[in-house]
């Protein structure tokens, strides 16, 4: 198979395959239509109970290594396009189609603003030792 590629335009004999960014989103460049934004932070979960997550017909191979990659544990979105070799770009793209799909849940961590002050944790952590 690598000696048919080789004289391919399609294949770097350093690189291996090549595919172009917009080749695996079909061109799209935000995430589905409902326009959710997937900051880096942003925790995805597989949905085990989501119908079509083991379908290999509805999803393309890099929905697969997404998915694949949220089996074992919840992932960021920047943990999730180093694993899957992919730029940032298109795995939020294809997040939104996951997520349309019901395959993954998407959760973003609380903001430093929204945290309780630390003097107030430090006070309760006085009132419980003194207890």
């Amino acid at each position: 198979m690598t000696e048919d590629l080789a004289g391919s335009q399609w294949y770097d004999s350093e690189a291996g395959p090549l595919v172009r960014p917009y080749a695996m989103t079909g061109g799209r460049t935000k995430p589905g239509p409902t326009g959710v934004r997937f900051d880096l932070i942003a925790l995805v979960t597989l949905d085990k109970g989501a119908s079509g997550v083991d379908e290999d017909s509805l999803l393309g191979p890099e929905h697969r290594a997404l998915i694949d990659l949220c089996r074992t544990e919840t992932q960021s979105v920047a943990e999730l396009a180093a694993g899957a070799d992919l730029p940032v770009g298109v795995v939020r793209v294809l997040l939104g189609d996951l997520m349309e799909l019901g395959c993954v849940t998407i959760s973003r961590p609380v903001p430093p603003a929204q945290l309780p002050d630390e003097r107030i944790l430090r006070e309760v952590i006085e009132g419980l030792r003194a207890l």
